[in-house]
């Protein structure tokens, strides 16, 4: 038996404005993403700097794939880059994805768990980091993006 949403339809899913903007053509954009978790439960999250779009809202540390890079690959490289941190691959966690569509671009981001690696976390691009239980996340404003993936987290903290 189908299963059919009542009348009003709460979660928007026959919402026809909708439809359309996720069925326009739009630039995909990949990128990668990090929950990093630490012995407390404590996540890592990174506050866009001033300059760059969305400056000031928290998000999971990460960024865009080179050409030919794997997610895990680019993870690694960026998560060195923005944190100075090394991990490995192995030690990432595939978690959950977000699929997004920003006026200019489609947002297509897989979310990785990790617990391990060496360094400690430290901004190297100008962000501000701050490790948050998962219960203060609604005091740190996220992109849109961003929000949906906190539910997954909360479900695996």
């Amino acid at each position: 038996m189908p299963i059919t949403a009542p009348d009003d339809d709460p979660q928007g899913c026959d919402d026809p404005k909708l439809s359309a903007l996720l069925a326009a053509p739009a630039r995909v954009v990949t990128v990668v993403a990090a929950a990093l978790i630490d012995a407390d439960g404590r996540v890592l999250l990174a506050q866009r700097p001033p300059g760059k779009s969305m400056a000031g809202l928290w998000e999971f540390p990460g960024g865009k794939l080179d050409p030919n890079e794997t997610p895990e690959a680019a993870l690694t490289r960026e998560l060195h880059e923005e944190l100075g941190i090394d991990l490995r691959p192995a030690c990432l966690a595939p978690l959950t994805f977000a699929s997004h569509r920003y006026p200019d671009f489609h947002l297509l981001m897989p979310l990785y768990a990790a617990r391990n690696w060496k360094g400690t976390p430290q901004p190297k691009e100008g962000q501000k980091l701050a490790w948050v239980r998962i219960e203060n996340f609604k005091d740190h404003p996220m992109p849109p993006a961003d929000i949906p993936l906190v539910a997954m987290l909360r479900d695996l903290l």
